[in-house]
């Protein structure tokens, strides 16, 4: 499936049931696109999806959920900041390093992201202490 915005490869994963509310359309299922980093509803997905396409040290499982719910919400840090926090806790609860992720997405040359990712790192680095 092609992202709407930018056409980019898509990836399919399950939303766990404590971030449905931050999902689109509060969807068990969501895409996050590989390029600009923007997600969809999605009408179903794979159990298991792996998030390599869009870097290879990206978190998988419950945990690359949640920083991908979180990474869709970025490009308006101020309005949905509660979501952006929750997302972020979930997903360090699960095993991931937002923080680490984040900064080698910023050095990733084949993004394309809706929002300034090194901007935002920093931002989120002061939100989430």
């Amino acid at each position: 499936m092609a992202c709407s915005a930018c056409g980019g490869r898509t990836i399919a994963f399950p939303v766990p049931a404590a971030l449905r509310e931050y999902a689109p359309e509060s969807g068990a299922h969501t895409t996050l696109c590989a390029s600009c980093l923007r997600t969809a509803p999605a009408d179903e997905g794979p159990s298991d999806p792996t998030f390599e396409a869009v870097h290879e040290s990206f978190p998988s499982g419950d945990a690359g959920a949640a920083l991908a719910l979180a990474l869709g919400h970025l490009d308006s840090l101020a309005l949905r900041r509660d979501a952006i926090d929750d997302c972020c806790s979930y997903a360090e609860r699960a095993g991931a390093d937002v923080l680490l992720t984040l900064d080698r997405l910023a050095g990733e040359s084949d993004l394309e992201p809706q929002f300034d990712v090194e901007r935002r790192r920093h931002q989120l680095a002061e939100l989430l202490r």
